[in-house]
């Protein structure tokens, strides 16, 4: 039987053989099983012969449940979390679980396993050394764009995850304001019977996505190219300078004082202000 406390277990991303040995003798051994949706989690649990119980665990009832949670694992027992697909908390609930549980001093263990983050990294053929995760962008345009031009010389690998319904609009707001040579990788239904990865400049993703709606079917992880600063490392520090100005002054005053700071044409970062 596993120690006592509460286990994050990273269950597959679409085929049902990438679990572990040790994933699966916890879940099976396991007290109860607090997972996302309880419908999903049925059929990788029937696949193993699982027949541990089963909470539901998710975003509308995180509050209520955890104090629940939390009073079953200071009664000795052992509890999985297991999120509807990959490594949980990552976009996903149970991040506030776990800073009770460790506050409350019970222990916590990583049963690690299946990412779809790591997933398409490893398959982009983009650089990996350095990569920021951004999550899903913001559903409304305005938001999106607005988030986008933030990043906009953020010189590390850019990962999202995006839904069938956006991947186009999104694929789209990023070559308009990265640059339509910008090299990304657009991977859909990593590990699943339709698995595909576009690696093309973010222009060329665009014309294929809207000539092949089959394309846009399915869940996306969308990994970019970094910024290439070079000589103009000056201008990402300007940017960054003027995006944080923001906040309190006009775009046109942020960025004429981020101009005279770092030494660079006003025009330049207005220019990436307004995107």
């Amino acid at each position: 039987m596993p120690e006592t406390g509460l286990y994050l277990i990273a269950t597959p991303i679409g085929n049902l053989e990438d679990i572990s040995y040790r994933a699966v003798r916890i879940l099976s051994e396991a007290d109860l099983i607090a997972a996302e949706d309880t419908r999903h989690s049925h059929v990788l649990l029937s696949h193993y012969s699982i027949t541990t119980p089963v909470v539901a665990f998710h975003e509308h009832n995180e509050s209520k449940m955890e104090s629940r949670i939390l009073e079953r694992l200071a009664g000795g027992e052992v509890i999985a979390l297991i999120s509807d697909a990959g490594t949980p908390l990552i976009s996903d609930p149970g991040y506030k679980l776990v800073c009770s549980a460790r506050e409350a001093g019970l222990a916590v263990y990583s049963v690690p396993g299946p990412s779809a983050i790591t997933a398409a990294l490893s398959v982009a053929g983009l650089p990996t050394d350095r990569f920021a995760f951004e999550g899903f962008l913001p559903s409304k345009t305005a938001a999106r764009k607005k988030k986008l031009q933030a990043l906009c010389l953020e010189t590390r690998t850019l990962v999202f995850f995006e839904s069938s319904h956006r991947i186009v609009p999104a694929i789209s707001d990023m070559a308009n304001l990265f640059g339509g040579q910008r090299l990304a990788a657009v991977c859909r239904e990593l590990t699943k019977k339709f698995e595909t990865v576009l690696r093309a400049p973010l222009a060329e993703i665009v014309a294929i996505l809207e000539q092949d709606k089959n394309q846009s079917r399915g869940e996306f992880v969308i990994v970019v190219d970094g910024y290439e600063a070079g000589a103009d490392e000056s201008l990402s520090d300007a940017h960054r300078t003027a995006t944080a100005l923001l906040e309190y002054v006009p775009a046109s005053q942020a960025a004429r004082i981020a101009a005279k700071l770092h030494g660079v044409p006003r025009r330049d970062i207005y220019g990436l202000l307004e995107g």
